[in-house]
């Protein structure tokens, strides 16, 4: 199922000796772009799986409804954030304006020099020269490439810099309509053995949750998250030389990413905490966040592969009775038609294995052993005897065989007799099984995993009957094969 993505047909010779990258996202990609709206309906169920959204909130994140934020009805605000628009209005075409791929291209640079940088004590805290910071957002908003590696700026500039270019974004990385949804996410806690809540967080379920809201993000604004949360990932890891631990750093880029624009603390209040522990789990947890789910992941790939897919991480971990039922017809037409499709096949296995048994036994030296088996082939010659003819007329229904041959035919060759027992069945004798049955059926190819229980049960059907046969059987010429 994954050889759509396992292999590459290429002619270009220089290129086969490349690695094939195996992306286990692919098929959630395809169905993100080609399908979006039934990628978002598969991902916000999931979402409202996990976290408690109302109708309100819920058409927010959907983008049905304008973000309802704190402190939005506020006059003072309100102006504040006519002001920033006319200000946004003059501004570039990078700095102060809507995330785009170009804008991603030009801030990287900031990025890719910051990663080699990462041992400035105080980075992202220790604000840089003011005159290179404008040089430097000059040139990017002009669209030139910049030689940051030839001395003239300071890893301190570049990192102001950065905070800046997300500061002055229209809304924040993470976008208003997911703010509600974040807050939800800090109240993501596990469970006592009575069923309450308790106060230690649900990291699983969190990493959950943030992975969902970051597949539904616009592509522009997922591209750049990722690029910005390895990097404080890398930088926190050097906090014994830079100072930066992943706390220090959520403070500083808290507001860039998650609090709506143009609010105050008071407009937050208590939920300030909650936003600032947020980016910091996202930052300690920064490299399991832009991987799918799995049961995303083959949810979508079982839709391309037109099989029933499960939508939810519920549907891969529970197979409950209802489900079960459900498919007990698709079940049974499935059995069906392998039966009637195998049907030849297994007859012609069960012709071929009775040669070979028959042979095998032909071959075996003379002995009581061997002329007991011939006498049991002789028992149903047309049906044992290699090269005999069918018989064309219907054969009369009868009880289950209790000779060797019988036991021959549901043990060894894999082809049980199908035939109801009389309603008149008496109780069978105590049973004993003996050695030479056991030999005997070892030397006659008998499978090494049939078990003493079955042996014991064989022998107690066939008591009965050979012991009422026997006189007639041995007046048998075993020359008739």
């Amino acid at each position: 199922s994954d050889a759509i993505c396992n292999f590459v047909i290429c002619n270009d010779s220089s290129l086969r000796s490349q690695p094939i990258i195996f992306n286990p996202d692919f098929f959630v990609e395809k169905l993100r772009h080609e399908k979006p709206e039934v990628f978002t309906e598969l991902v916000v169920s999931n979402i409202t799986r996990l976290i408690d959204l109302p109708g309100a909130e819920l058409a927010q994140l959907m983008g049905e409804e304008d973000p309802k934020l704190p402190g939005a009805n506020s006059t003072a605000s309100g102006f504040f954030r006519s002001l920033m628009s006319l200000k946004r209005k003059e501004k570039g075409v990078v700095f102060g304006s809507p995330l785009t791929e170009e804008g991603i291209a030009q801030v990287s640079q900031l990025i890719e020099y910051l990663h080699k940088n990462l041992r400035a004590e105080g980075l992202f805290r220790v604000p840089g020269n003011s005159i290179r910071q404008q040089i430097l957002k000059d040139a990017l908003n002009s669209g030139t490439d910049i030689d940051l590696d030839s001395g003239e700026f300071h890893s301190n500039d570049v990192a102001t810099l950065l905070k800046m270019f997300l500061g002055e974004l229209p809304e924040p990385l993470l976008t208003h309509k997911h703010f509600h949804a974040h807050l939800k996410i800090a109240d993501l806690t596990l469970f006592d053995e009575k069923g309450n809540k308790t106060s230690t967080p649900d990291k699983e379920r969190q990493i959950e949750a943030l992975q969902l809201l970051f597949l539904i993000l616009p592509a522009p604004n997922r591209s750049l998250l990722k690029l910005l949360l390895d990097l404080l990932y890398q930088t926190a890891k050097k906090q014994d030389k830079n100072k930066m631990s992943a706390h220090n750093l959520a403070l500083m880029f808290a507001p860039h990413i998650l609090w709506p624009r143009n609010v105050t603390a008071n407009d937050l209040q208590e939920n300030i905490t909650k936003l600032n522990n947020g980016v910091t789990f996202m930052i300690k947890h920064s490299q399991k966040l832009f991987k799918a789910p799995v049961y995303i992941r083959e949810c979508a790939r079982l839709h391309y592969l037109g099989s029933r897919a499960h939508t939810s991480k519920d549907d891969l971990d529970l197979l409950t009775s209802s489900g079960s039922k459900e498919l007990q017809p698709l079940k049974s037409q499935k059995r069906s038609r392998l039966d009637s499709c195998h049907q030849e096949e297994t007859q012609q296995r069960t012709e071929e294995a009775l040669k070979e048994l028959f042979l095998h036994v032909h071959n075996m030296p003379d002995s009581a052993k061997k002329k007991k088996l011939i006498r049991q082939f002789n028992k149903h010659p047309t049906a044992l005897t290699p090269g005999s003819d069918v018989p064309t007329s219907p054969a009369p229904r009868r009880t289950r065989s209790r000779s060797f041959s019988g036991l021959i035919k549901r043990k060894v060759l894999g082809t049980p007799v199908i035939l109801e027992r009389k309603s008149r069945d008496t109780t069978p004798e105590p049973v004993r099984v003996s050695k030479e049955n056991v030999q005997l059926l070892q030397k006659c190819g008998s499978p090494a995993h049939m078990s003493q229980a079955k042996l014991k049960s064989w022998e107690g059907q066939k008591e009965g009957s050979c012991r009422r046969m026997r006189a007639r059987l041995l007046s048998k010429d075993s020359s008739s094969l």
